[in-house]
């Protein structure tokens, strides 16, 4: 009985990990944002403020670990954001 909870709470986990999906560029808030999965291909022209060693996975948003490849967003909801990417919203996370 014991196995069965634990294999349902593990399967839980997984469909919940399978449902979010990596946030594309041309996703209509990312577009607003100026969200780049690469923080170097960032229009700097257009986002004068941007450093190219500012990161999602350095950002307080960001909520993953500062070592992930991808990871949850507050401001993308559902949606995993890659580690090396950037949007306007960035904010340095605190050490």
């Amino acid at each position: 009985m014991c196995v069965v909870a634990g294999s349902a709470a593990l399967g839980t986990s997984h469909a919940s990990a399978q449902a979010a999906a990596t946030l594309s560029e041309s996703d209509p808030q990312a577009v607003a944002l100026g969200y780049r999965a690469d923080t170097t291909k960032v229009d700097a022209a257009k986002f004068p403020q941007h450093q190219a060693t500012q990161m999602c996975n350095g950002c307080q948003l960001f909520q993953g670990k500062a070592t992930d490849a991808t990871g949850p967003c507050q401001l993308y909801a559902g949606k995993l954001v890659a580690g090396k990417g950037w949007c306007s919203a960035w904010v340095k996370r605190a050490a």
